[in-house]
């Protein structure tokens, strides 16, 4: 299954990349298994990805929730935690 992610704002600079498409493997359907897997890579990834405050996650431009499946050819959003005053 083939995905496009993109970053946003915060994420993209500490991440480094603004947009990826990457085939996943076997396994990874859902968002948190998405989260999980691209945590995997270590260093930022794991930092930025498994911080105390939850990123939040859209499929196909509709926010959505860690549990909802990914499907080939969905555009993924991460967005870092919206702060506020």
């Amino acid at each position: 299954m083939a995905v496009e992610i993109l970053y946003f704002a915060s994420l993209r600079e500490r991440l480094g990349c603004d947009r990826e498409r990457l085939d996943l493997p076997e396994g990874v359907d859902d968002l948190a298994a998405l989260i999980d897997f691209l945590r995997q890579r270590g260093g930022d990834w794991a930092e930025v990805l498994g911080g105390e405050q939850p990123v939040l996650m859209a499929i196909n431009q509709e926010m959505a929730k860690p549990d909802d499946a990914i499907a080939d050819g969905d555009e993924i959003g991460l967005f870092p935690p919206v702060t506020g005053g």
